[in-house]
Parts: C-alpha cells; sequence; structure tokens
C-alpha cells in the first residue's frame, strides 16, 4: 500500500461540507472578499423551503443557470446567466430549470465570479446545475444556521483532491473468467468518491499496459440496462484482458457523463420522449460531457504504468492520457450489442461526440 500522505487542508473540508449541505437540500453561504451569496440548489428546492428563501430575499433572488440551458431556453449564449426572480415561485424555477418546453420569460444577466462559483458548487454536488442566489444583506441573518464557504476554496478544490489521490485497500478478487484479479482502492481524485483499478493477470509494467477507463453506470454494468452499451463494454474488456495476458481497467465513479444518478434518470426519461442522450443532458443544463480524466492518469501513475494501449472508443479519454504525459501507443475498439433500444444512443455518441466505431450499425 502507498505510504504517500497528503493531509487534507481546511479549506477541502469547508468545500466537502458545503457539497453535502447542498446534496440535503440546504442553502450555503458563498463568500468572495466583502461579497455573501445565500445559494441553495434547484434540484432539491420544495415548497416549504422556497417560501423561507423568499422571506430573507426580500425581492433580491435570483436564478443562475448554465449556457447549455439558457440555449435550450431560446437564447444563443455561450456564457452561464441569472434571471430575476422577484418571487421565488417554484414552478416558474422548475420551469426555465428544467423542463423540456420552457423558454426564456425574463432578461437574462452575466454572472459575477460568486454566480459561477454557485454553479461549480452545483457541479461538484452532482445535482442540476441551476442555483437560487440571495443578495439581500439580511438574508443570512434571516436564515440561520448557515454553512459558510470561501469562492477561494471551492475553485481550488478539484486541483487539491487530485493532489490528495492515494490508494486505501487492495486486494486478489478472482472474477468470472479471469480469476487473477486484483482491486485497488484510490481515494481523492474527484470529489468525496473513492476509484477503482482493477489489475486483470499479471500484466507487463515495462511494456505498454492494455488500459480502459471506464465510468460507472449501474443501469448498464449492474442491472444490464438494453439503453446503453456499458455493461457490455465492461464484461468485454475483463474477457479481453484476461485473454491477451492482463490489463488495468479504471473503475470511475462518474455516472451518467459525470452528471450524477439522479440526473442520469431525468436524462432517460427525457430520452423516452424522443430526445438523444445529448440533448436530454442539454435541457437538464449540462454540457456534453463533465468528466475530466486527470486523476485517472495519477492512478496509473501509482501503479507504475507509463506506456497504455488504450481500450476506448472516446477521444476524449485518448487525448486525456496524451495530455497527461503518458505514452499511448495504440488504441483499441471495445463495442457492445446493438439492440433496439440503444442503438440511437450509439449512433449519437458517433455523431454527436465523435465517438469511434470500426463498423456502421
Amino acid at each position: 500500500m502507498s505510504n504517500r500522505r497528503v493531509p487534507t487542508p481546511v479549506g477541502q473540508i469547508e468545500v466537502e461540507r458545503a457539497i453535502a449541505e447542498i446534496r440535503a437540500g440546504r442553502p450555503v453561504v458563498l463568500l468572495h472578499g466583502s461579497e455573501r451569496f445565500v445559494v441553495s440548489a434547484v434540484d432539491t428546492l420544495e415548497r416549504a423551503g422556497a417560501e423561507e428563501l423568499e422571506l430573507a430575499a426580500k425581492g433580491s433572488a435570483c436564478l443562475v443557470l448554465s449556457a447549455p440551458r439558457l440555449r435550450r431556453l431560446g437564447l444563443d449564449r455561450s456564457e452561464s446567466g441569472c434571471v430575476a426572480l422577484p418571487r421565488i415561485d417554484v414552478d416558474r424555477v422548475q420551469h426555465l430549470s428544467y423542463e423540456a418546453d420552457a423558454r426564456i420569460d425574463a432578461p437574462v444577466a452575466g454572472l459575477t465570479p460568486l454566480h459561477v462559483g454557485a454553479l461549480e458548487l452545483m457541479r461538484l454536488a452532482m445535482v442540476l446545475p441551476a442555483a437560487i442566489i440571495l443578495t439581500s444583506a439580511e438574508a443570512e441573518a434571516l436564515l440561520p444556521h448557515l454553512l459558510s464557504v470561501s469562492l477561494m476554496n471551492l475553485n481550488a478544490y478539484r486541483v487539491g483532491r487530485r493532489a490528495a489521490l492515494r490508494i486505501v485497500s487492495r486486494a486478489q478478487v478472482p472474477l468470472e473468467g479471469a480469476t487473477n484479479t486484483e482491486f485497488v482502492v484510490f481515494r481523492g481524485g474527484e470529489g468525496l468518491r473513492d476509484q477503482v483499478a482493477v489489475i486483470i493477470g499479471r500484466p507487463d509494467l515495462s511494456q505498454p499496459v492494455r488500459v480502459r477507463l471506464h465510468s460507472a453506470c449501474l443501469t448498464g454494468d449492474l442491472f444490464g440496462s438494453l439503453k446503453c452499451d456499458c455493461g457490455d463494454q465492461l464484461r468485454h474488456t475483463v474477457g479481453e484482458m484476461a485473454a491477451t495476458g492482463g490489463g488495468i481497467l479504471l473503475y470511475i465513479d462518474q455516472e451518467g457523463r459525470g452528471n450524477g444518478l439522479s440526473t442520469k434518470i431525468r436524462a432517460y426519461e427525457l430520452q423516452a420522449r424522443g430526445y438523444d442522450t445529448f440533448e436530454a443532458d442539454e435541457i437538464l443544463g449540462h454540457g456534453q460531457d463533465q468528466r475530466g480524466f486527470d486523476f485517472a492518469a495519477d492512478m496509473l501513475a501509482q501503479l507504475g504504468v507509463r506506456s497504455v494501449r488504450v481500450m476506448t472508443n472516446n477521444p476524449s479519454k485518448i487525448a486525456a492520457l496524451k495530455d497527461a504525459g503518458l505514452d499511448v501507443v495504440s488504441d483499441h475498439r471495445i463495442v457492445g450489442r446493438r439492440t433496439d433500444h440503444n442503438v440511437r444512443y450509439i449512433a449519437a455518441k458517433r455523431d454527436r461526440a465523435g465517438h469511434y466505431f470500426e463498423h456502421d450499425f
């Protein structure tokens, strides 16, 4: 086990507590110099909470929306913005934040660094990228016991988590078709989640190692969902590595392209109404892909890997490993079954995100 230890600074603890508050549906205070905003997530907004926010806001509230969401609302924008909320009307807030047929109903103003920080906090909490901001000087006093987080610490959080990446446990876990397998658990790198390196067989680290970066997919990996090809890709990767001398599969906790499980299920409902996977994410305010893979390269480095043969269809993963300084010797396709349920999803990945596929379907 690695002896590498990076102390957790007070600023990271502050951000982690703020993430927990947002996910629990409680507002937090975001600080930047002398400015102070009360920030609350739309994702967890309930009518009782909205009434409390409105009393504290005194007409000073606004709704911060991401650029993808504003484009879905009919605006030609590349930047996020905010809409005034004279009243915190739950139906209007939800309509503007994530309903498919919504259109903008008021002027949109630009953002200050604190507004941008509020969206970053939503991203770290893996909730919808929409936040209610209270700018009234009295708001904080009228909402007692709020936790505070500084914008400086919030913006430094991801870098700090990557620096704290370390191995915390490892053990042999025989798999069907790959009995010589070791699971290595990492902490740090991305939010509060653990990541896993699955070492299949005994790969020769002095040579290019077969590697796959696989983002967790509860529905496909565990339940065999027919809406995607993730489960097939996972199992085919393990089988191929076992049959070709071994490799390393990084199982990364970035469900729903980094948007989180609840948002992914919202996106599934939109796909059932005819939107493709990327359109659904944009309706919910997300960009094409929220994931980062920089820490994945750090995981490989801690395992002693320097040169890789990447098993992926995603050009972003290949580029991320190259950008991190790994020697990417080759890249290889890994495909799953085509079904009536997933063919549109796979076509969208090919046509809209540039994923590589060797055959038409």
